[in-house]
């Protein structure tokens, strides 16, 4: 799905798209995480899938068969909503500002309210189609998750680490003392062989 709303904003004279087409698309090695080496069988699966669902269908009267997606009518998308959810498809859980950036050839967001803006509306409704994920450990920003498929990892934050007993100041006090006294005796040493 994510291939198929790509192509169709960033090369709209190749869109619908040939299995083949689609194949490449699936398999490109660059904006797209993860990477992903499908065969022809396994796209036509889950073409099948989306078909199932009305997400997709083939379009008739071609000399290939060609392949174009439903998104914006099934999931009421406009062209700041399509640009989000391309590429949460194709790259995973990302911040507003790598969205921005990131969606600049499909849709040019003017900031990043716009963006966030985007992502609100994508969220609210009785059936979402983003969520905003914890922010991880060692993470400045929370990242937003498409819901389309399977659900992202909602990992809880991990606990920070626990101090070894007693608190910082007692380890301190007793860091110095161990160097004081190894001083000490670093100074009787070097008096017994007189230097």
């Amino acid at each position: 799905m994510g291939s198929l709303l790509e192509k169709q904003q960033t090369t709209p004279e190749y869109y619908p798209l040939t299995l083949n087409a689609l194949v490449a698309a699936c398999n490109q090695k660059s904006n797209r995480d993860p990477v992903m080496e499908l065969s022809a069988d396994d796209v036509r699966a889950a073409l099948e899938r989306l078909r199932a669902e009305v997400l997709v269908w083939p379009v008739e009267g071609a000399r290939a068969e060609r392949w174009e997606h439903n998104a914006d009518r099934s999931w009421e998308l406009d062209p700041p909503a399509r640009a989000v959810i391309t590429e949460l498809l194709l790259r995973g859980p990302e911040t507003p500002g790598e969205l921005r950036g990131r969606c600049e050839r499909m849709h040019a967001f003017g900031s990043l309210a716009d963006v966030e803006a985007v992502l609100r509306r994508l969220a609210a409704g009785p059936e979402p189609l983003v969520v905003e994920l914890p922010r991880a450990p060692g993470q400045k920003e929370s990242r937003w998750a498409h819901l389309l498929g399977e659900p992202p990892e909602l990992a809880a934050p991990a606990a920070p680490p626990r101090i070894a007993s007693g608190g910082l100041a007692e380890r301190v006090a007793g860091l110095e003392a161990r160097v004081q006294a190894m001083e000490e005796r670093l100074e009787a040493l070097l008096s017994r062989l007189g230097s």
